[in-house]
């Protein structure tokens, strides 16, 4: 599968509530939600880039009054970046979440065809928390939960609006693409798919790809289910996560878009089959070499 690259859309969900879908929905592509409530808006994640952050922030204050707080669902870069351009708003993420910002990561950027990221970065966030937290309880209840543990990554946070049955994922759904678990817990996310389905949601808006409703679950545990048989298979045979990438039919899932990942997955998998470390650099290199020694195809 190939994205198709469009223009982003400020799509109404339900009174006063919008998600903002950015076309292709590969690397750095992700999408947002907007929520209004008594107290000013509320913004779920914003975005990688200054162009694409100031575009954003342009179709909110269309329609909504200024965005007051952001709600991180995680803390990589192409959902956190943009909120240095709202330096007075409130930035609520999971305390790992905020713990990982703090931390410095291995570059690689040049794993990506150029992007230009402008003059943009995370903030630190101002209001963290460990396991929920509830916004507006007397209004329009917004309640930001964790997972529980390592799903996506360590510091997950999904955004459920009860009384309206939405459900705002972040990266713990992938719609069209590839999951990505490289700093995460395959088996982690997969219970966090069972919470999150057991909501009963009517709209979920992934962090990457097209709004669904609660049919995006299975195709994300399915992959998961296929990845962890994988790396246990290529655990037995003593294969490297690069060559058992090489070696692996993705059957029904080498349609998804930057099926490059599965090598980062199988390195997280593998790392945790042999309770070893996890060699951050080296996955991200063998994702590069697996795409033909070319950069990872990113349209930010």
């Amino acid at each position: 599968m190939t994205h198709t690259a469009g223009e982003p859309t400020l799509h109404p969900l339900t009174d006063r509530v919008w998600a903002y879908i950015q076309p292709d929905g590969g690397w750095m592509i992700n999408n947002m939600g907007l929520i209004e409530g008594e107290g000013g808006a509320t913004s779920v994640d914003l975005t990688s880039t200054e162009r694409r952050t100031r575009d954003y922030l342009a179709a909110a204050r269309a329609v909504a009054s200024p965005i007051r707080r952001i709600v991180l669902t995680h803390s990589h870069p192409d959902h956190c970046n943009g909120t240095s351009l709202v330096p007075d708003a409130e930035i609520i993420a999971h305390r790992n979440t905020a713990l990982d910002l703090q931390q410095v990561h291995p570059a690689v950027g040049e794993i990506f065809t150029p992007f230009e990221q402008g003059e943009v970065h995370a903030r630190t966030p101002t209001i963290v928390f460990d396991s929920d937290l509830t916004i507006d309880p007397h209004g329009r209840r917004i309640e930001v939960r964790h997972p529980g543990g390592p799903a996506h990554t360590a510091g997950d946070a999904y955004v459920w609006l009860p009384e309206e049955r939405i459900l705002f994922t972040g990266d713990l759904v992938f719609h069209g693409g590839t999951p990505f678990v490289l700093s995460g817990s395959p088996a982690g996310w997969l219970r966090a798919i069972e919470q999150m389905a057991a909501l009963d949601p009517v709209t979920v808006v992934p962090g990457h790809g097209e709004i669904g409703g609660p049919e995006l679950f299975a195709p994300v545990a399915d992959y998961l289910r296929f990845l962890i048989a994988q790396a246990r298979d290529a655990h037995e045979r003593g294969l490297s996560p690069l060559e058992a990438a090489r070696a692996l039919d993705l059957g029904p899932f080498a349609g998804l878009a930057e099926k490059e990942r599965i090598v980062g997955n199988l390195h997280r998998e593998l790392a945790e089959l042999d309770g070893g470390p996890l060699d951050v650099a080296a996955a991200w290199q063998d994702m590069y070499e697996y795409n033909g020694r070319q950069p990872l195809d990113c349209h930010a």
